[in-house]
């Protein structure tokens, strides 16, 4: 089975983003970059099926600046076979993103795709499930477990009444959540292997693809702050509250 990983780097979540005076955009010069956390899950995940000796061979990919290719190499260094560079320097929405990974689905022909349910800086969560539905796959978004058996991947996803379990024949794509895997961590001498591991890079421009934009975004701010909570003694109270000063009542 080969197992395809798209992972996306962004500002790592231990750093506090502002947005711009402007409204632009968010202010990150100098910020510390690292792998989205759903991605080195989907990562974890593809290796452990490799471990498993139900996955042949995984293949990431990543698309951006050359940036991008210190998360690859990461990605290599975890137990990643080979990975894929889409280049371009401009921000691809959602949509734009699964119209190219369609494209290297269609070139790679993995009987897997997994993907982070989302990114921690745009937060869409649409990727997985547009790519699914371009591609024609079974998808299992949100997914706490997965198992193989035979030529299906049992998926179960959390849900707000209980878990839910999906038989999904593979071809499939599946999105992963936090409590499927704890990611590894890189040891020493997988980091020095990683250089060595193929690399391509692939101007985004040679897919030929339309991906104008579809979203504006008008601006950024940062959430308004809130005022302190402060406890009730009564029922009563909490009504006079709503009534005289929220004047909800």
């Amino acid at each position: 089975m080969k197992i395809l990983v798209a992972i996306k780097r962004v500002v790592d979540p231990g750093v506090r983003v502002r947005p711009l005076t402007d409204g632009s955009g968010m202010y990150i010069t100098n910020a510390k970059m690292s792998m989205n956390p759903f991605c080195e899950i989907a990562v974890e995940a593809a290796i452990r099926l490799k471990e498993q000796q139900v996955a042949t061979e995984i293949v990431v990919v990543s698309i951006g600046t050359q940036a991008v290719q210190e998360q690859l190499r990461s990605a290599l260094a975890l137990g990643a076979d080979r990975a894929l560079h889409i280049s371009t320097d401009s921000p691809l929405e959602p949509l734009a993103i699964a119209k190219v990974l369609h494209v290297l689905v269609q070139q790679e022909q993995p009987q897997l795709v997994l993907l982070g349910k989302q990114s921690i800086d745009g937060d869409h969560n649409q990727t997985g499930q547009m790519l699914a539905a371009l591609c024609g796959f079974p998808q299992g978004a949100f997914a706490s477990r997965i198992e193989c058996k035979g030529d299906e991947v049992w998926v179960t996803r959390e849900l707000d009444g209980g878990l839910q379990t999906l038989a999904l024949r593979l071809p499939a794509v599946i999105t992963t959540d936090l409590r499927l895997n704890q990611p590894r961590y890189p040891t020493m001498p997988n980091i020095m292997k990683a250089r060595q591991k193929p690399l391509a890079v692939i101007p985004l421009a040679d897919l030929g693809l339309d991906l104008q934009p579809r979203l504006q975004t008008l601006a950024l701010e940062a959430p308004k702050l809130r005022q302190q909570g402060v406890m009730l003694s009564s029922v009563a109270e909490l009504v006079d509250k709503l009534r005289q000063e929220a004047k909800v009542l």
